[in-house]
């Protein structure tokens, strides 16, 4: 929260939109600087009121500019598309390397552990050493990753392989969206950049499963790896041509202990949250939960007594970076359980091939592309805030009439309908999410704030499908199921994650929208 007309440091400062009175301008809100920025009423999240001014029509991206915004974005979409690329593939993977069927689901936790588990503190090093230098290193770690993944010839070559790729989007992931914030300052730009980011990053699980299903049936799961290697490649070229190197003006030392324990706690959670989706709460999993707690816990104690903390608790307090976050598990957990579930639908209730379920979830990936390109204009005119909390709430509601899908194909049309107005809603939450979560710290903390924002989609990611999946073995139990009994226990494992996203989302609304309209009046 930044007081209006403030300028910190000496860091490049950017300004974002604020609403006009009568006529006249107000006075800009500007982020950055090396100085300690000082708490105020506002924060950039504000600049979308109904008030908010347009930006010029003359701002135009540069051609440089342009070159930039295709790298990194070409980059995000890959890092999300890696996590479910080999979804629809697993049963052939597993074949073709001998994986066990209990073993299978590692190659898609192996890669969530490291992805969720080390993004917040490769965003925090990216402050220090430098966003595109870790961007640069990230994309080189991949390109091995990949290679080797798709040479593989062992179980466990395969998942050194999605180790490497899950620390290679730890890395990339905040690294490029930090250097889209530092790299779009007029305000225009800058929300349009956000808004294609955020349809790169949602909108890569469901193209990821639906790639990995094309791939696996023309040539192999082999080329799922092979194909990130171009795009590696050409990022590790460009990037350093286009894209201008971005660190904080203050420098001071790594907080190791924050980053062992936040590491290591996210970790011991994603493990505990899949086991328990996998095996039921067994010892292992109510085991690694209570020190998951724990670690946390003691995370949360040290950062306070901390100078130099990796995430200071003040941050984590502001409301707007609290509930952002919270609303992320939500958004990214809920969405990905859908295109999990809307798989079994399709493929073993109605019987259908997996290429026909690739081609369902074309309907999500449709809705939130759209939603991407008019999500900035809608912000121009609502607050994130007010529109965070409605955005995942009608993401709920649009989920729900999955609840009297049956087993007849004709329910096809409907589910593709409601779930590109869900997809639409889902996204636009996103972009809600992400200005809020990257525009209430200055320049000097983007990599912390990307790393946590990312952070939190990516574990929402995580423990989204396990912790449905959780749901739904409960209601079908052990052993072999009919497919009656299979939609019923995705009827209820759907409506269990739709109810959810409505109350938390009703929730956000309430809360957030009397800070929307106190920044409004503000700004009057």
């Amino acid at each position: 929260m930044v007081r209006p007309g403030r300028r910190c440091g000496g860091a490049p400062r950017v300004a974002l939109p604020v609403t006009v009175s009568a006529g006249v301008p107000s006075r800009g809100i500007w982020l950055g600087g090396g100085g300690r920025q000082r708490l105020g009423r506002m924060t950039t999240a504000d600049t979308a009121t109904t008030t908010a001014a347009a930006p010029p029509p003359s701002a135009r991206m540069t051609g440089r500019q342009v070159a930039a915004l295709v790298v990194l974005l070409a980059s995000q979409f890959m890092m999300a598309a890696d996590f479910s690329v080999l979804n629809v593939a697993l049963p052939e993977v597993g074949t073709s390397l001998g994986f066990s069927t209990g073993s299978l689901q590692w190659i898609t936790t192996t890669f969530a552990l490291c992805a969720a588990g080390c993004t917040l503190v490769f965003g925090r090093v990216g402050d220090y050493v430098g966003r595109r230098r870790i961007f640069t290193a990230g994309m080189v770690v991949l390109t091995v990753s990949s290679l080797v993944g798709g040479l593989a010839d062992s179980p466990t070559m395969l998942l050194v392989a999605r180790t490497l790729q899950g620390l290679a989007t730890a890395a990339v992931t905040p690294a490029a969206l930090a250097l889209l914030t530092t790299a779009f300052t007029e305000p225009g730009l800058r929300t349009r950049a956000l808004g294609l980011n955020s349809v790169m990053m949602s909108s890569g699980f469901s193209v990821g499963a639906i790639l990995g299903g094309v791939l696996t049936d023309v040539f192999s799961w082999r080329w799922a790896f092979f194909i990130n290697i171009p795009v590696a490649i050409a990022a590790i070229v460009v990037v350093p041509i286009v894209v201008d190197e971005s660190r904080a003006e203050q420098r001071s030392r790594i907080d190791l202990p924050g980053a062992l324990l936040i590491t290591l706690g996210l970790f011991a959670g994603i493990y505990g949250v899949t086991r328990v989706g996998e095996e039921g709460l067994d010892l292992a999993a109510g085991g690694s939960l209570i020190a998951a707690a724990v670690l946390l816990g003691v995370f949360w104690a040290v950062e306070s007594r901390t100078a130099d903390a990796l995430v200071p608790v003040k941050i984590l307090k502001k409301p707007d970076i609290a509930f952002g976050n919270l609303a992320a598990l939500f958004i990214f957990g809920g969405e990905t359980a859908l295109i999990f579930f809307t798989g079994l639908y399709v493929q073993n209730v109605l019987g259908l091939s997996s290429m026909v379920a690739g081609l369902v979830l074309l309907g999500i990936g449709v809705g939130q592309i759209i939603a991407g390109t008019v999500g900035p204009r809608i912000l121009q005119k609502v607050s994130p805030r007010t529109m965070l909390g409605v955005s995942l709430l009608l993401q709920g509601a649009f989920m729900l009439p999955a609840l009297w899908a049956t087993s007849d194909s004709y329910w096809l049309i409907p589910l593709i309908a409601t779930q590109f107005v869900n997809a639409f809603f889902s996204m636009l939450a996103a972009l809600c999410f992400m200005v809020i979560a990257t525009s209430s710290v200055d320049s000097d903390a983007q990599g912390m704030a990307t790393g946590m924002a990312t952070q939190s989609q990516q574990v929402g990611i995580a423990i989204g499908i396990p912790l449905v999946s959780a749901v739904f073995a409960a209601v079908i139990g052990q052993g072999t199921v009919t497919a009656a009994e299979e939609l019923t226990g995705i009827h209820v494992a759907i409506g269990v994650a739709g109810f959810s996203q409505v109350a938390v989302g009703l929730l956000l609304w309430l809360v957030l929208r009397g800070r929307a309209r106190q920044a409004a009046s503000v700004t009057a």
